[in-house]
């Protein structure tokens, strides 16, 4: 499928002319250039050479380069027991975890919205730890990669959560102890689960763009992922945008990007985003950010916010939207209490 001829691509014909122009035929190519170079090779900005990889990794992806003889079926029965079978992550917060079907879902991009402090960081923080238990211990002893667009990752917060689980599971393993908690211990400590999440600190969307067109080739090279987070999704595209047309495709492009990686991968894709406002004829309210639109490229959005607007123990609410067709234990619209986080 690299080897398509560029002309195959739905390309503006002006990207498409100035790629011909530099001697580009095929999309091989192209994808094997990075985002700085083709911006600097067939002289357009790094918005447009980001939005032309986007688009060629995209296609290349959806396709894979297979005929009609070769494609796949699969009954509903096969796509439940796959499912089922893949996994996912605790947050061991019972309540959550119940209404999620068990945890966030491997091959499942997951979106955590609300108000400032109400510890959507938090949250994915404890997720990054959460995916390294030992199986034994029924977790996925899996790695993370941890993508910051706000700077809100706190290692010291992390340390906390990193032994407190390590502790966790030695009062697990003194009460059933068997050999395999004994060798999975010797390898569960601080230093590995610091060691296992890779962070990354992006400052603008191009940053963004172009880490997320490269986890792939990361992703191969660290085949243990199972959790990718990006912490503050709408922060990088909330300003600066003055094509907001363009800013709409980018995030498209994205939406599938996450999408294909959580499958390919078998990983968990968790994004957070912020709260807006919502000005309406006789009443305002608050909406996760980024339009109508991007609430459809999560296949689960989980949105945080405080019971009577009051913040205090056992005060966070929360509500699970499916925004495919996922066959979870809860509603289309539930809601939990939770022990409120003590941090953002």
């Amino acid at each position: 499928m690299e080897q398509r001829d560029l002309g195959s691509f739905s390309l503006p014909p002006s990207l498409r002319a100035k790629l011909v122009a530099a001697g580009f035929q095929t999309a091989q190519e192209v994808l094997d250039v990075r985002p700085c170079e083709l911006s600097k090779e067939i002289g357009v900005s790094k918005q447009e050479a980001l939005e032309i990889l986007q688009v060629i990794r995209g296609d290349c992806c959806g396709n894979g380069g297979s005929s009609g003889n070769t494609v796949r079926k699969y009954t509903a029965l096969e796509l439940l027991e796959e499912e089922q079978g893949q996994g996912f992550i605790v947050t061991f917060c019972s309540a959550l975890d119940d209404v999620l079907g068990g945890g966030v879902h491997l091959t499942k991009v997951t979106e955590v919205c609300g108000a400032p402090g109400v510890g959507k960081t938090q949250l994915c923080m404890q997720l990054a730890v959460d995916v390294q238990f030992p199986e034994c211990f029924g977790g996925l002893a899996g790695e993370a990669i941890f993508i910051d667009t706000e700077g809100s990752f706190m290692v010291d917060r992390v340390v906390d959560m990193a032994s407190a689980c390590v502790r966790h599971c030695q009062l697990i393993a003194e009460v059933h102890p068997e050999e395999e908690h004994q060798a999975a211990l010797e390898t569960f400590t601080l230093e590995n689960i610091l060691s296992h999440i890779y962070y990354f600190r992006c400052h603008d969307y191009v940053e963004l763009l172009a880490q997320v067109y490269l986890l792939p080739d990361f992703l191969s090279e660290h085949s243990k992922v199972r959790l990718v987070v990006i912490d503050g999704i709408a922060f990088p595209f909330r300003h600066d945008f003055e094509d907001l047309s363009l800013r709409t495709r980018l995030l498209n492009g994205l939406a599938q990007q996450l999408i294909t990686i959580a499958n390919d991968h078998t990983l968990a894709v968790v994004l957070t985003n912020q709260m807006t406002t919502r000005i309406g004829q006789s009443h305002s309210s608050l909406v996760p950010a980024l339009g109508e639109s991007w609430g459809h490229a999560a296949t689960i959005r989980v949105i945080l916010h405080w019971e009577n607007k009051q913040r205090g123990r056992n005060s966070l609410r929360v509500q699970i939207y499916h925004t495919l067709a996922v066959m979870l234990k809860s509603s289309n619209d539930d809601a939990l209490n939770c022990a409120s986080p003590s941090s953002t």
